[in-house]
């Protein structure tokens, strides 16, 4: 049957081989026989522009996209908050196509909108304020400016600070906030709604302005694999 795969947050790093394994497994196997991948973001770890294509590991996950572009099945990318700075040559080698955030697809005869999911978690006022500063246009450009050996170790140095934050927060702040689902399910005129981000895979159902809205959150990669799969019939979870 003709259906169509999601996956997020899968973190792929050089250190995480198991993750990569996963993954090419996952290429091979499964993803091959789908009409379409939508990747909604955090491919990778983290992303420093796109002048890193050519390190060894990065090469591989590039490669694994390209091979499957060519065996028909289309793919699609979000930004996620890790890699917000993958662009056009990263996409191109992959043979991608690179989504804005939210985009709204018919599915099957069914409106979906997608999502990184980032956006949602409006409780997180601290992360909020961060995540408007580094998709600053001119933000963005003075640090791609910046040498690439510098970019990763300022990246390196944030992703240490955050790991320290998140210690101290309660967990449910860095959950999506159930009114800016709401605001977003009524905005695009009561969508599915699938996104990933939160790193807490699960089914939901809003009853918004009395439609009932179902949202799914994507699982992450750090134990096993996991996709969504959608059909004409629906979508239900593929877990390797």
């Amino acid at each position: 049957m003709p259906h169509t795969l999601f996956i997020s947050d899968l973190h792929l790093d050089a250190d995480r081989p198991n993750g990569m394994a996963a993954f090419r497994h996952f290429v091979a196997t499964i993803a091959s026989e789908a009409d379409a991948l939508y990747i909604l973001g955090d491919l990778f770890e983290y992303w420093a522009g796109d002048d890193d294509i050519y390190d060894p590991f990065h090469a591989q996950v590039i490669g694994a996209l390209h091979e499957l572009a060519t065996l028909d099945t289309k793919v699609f990318l979000l930004h996620g908050n890790r890699d917000l700075l993958m662009g056009k040559v990263l996409t191109h080698a992959c043979r991608a196509t690179l989504l804005n955030d939210p985009t709204l697809l018919d599915l099957y005869g069914t409106r979906t909108l997608i999502s990184h999911g980032d956006t949602l978690c409006t409780d997180d006022v601290e992360y909020q304020k961060f995540r408007a500063q580094v998709h600053d246009a001119e933000f963005q450009e003075s640090f791609l400016a910046q040498p690439l050996a510098a970019r990763k170790a300022h990246i390196e140095q944030l992703r240490q600070q955050s790991t320290i934050e998140k210690q101290n927060k309660d967990s449910a702040i860095m959950d999506v906030s159930d009114d800016a689902v709401d605001a977003l399910l009524r905005k695009y005129r009561y969508p599915r709604l699938i996104h990933g981000h939160t790193h807490r895979p699960d089914r939901h159902e809003h009853i918004v302005d009395g439609h009932r809205c179902e949202r799914w959150v994507l699982g992450d990669w750090y134990q096993h694999g996991s996709a969504l799969r959608c059909d004409v019939q629906g979508c239900r979870v593929l877990e390797f």
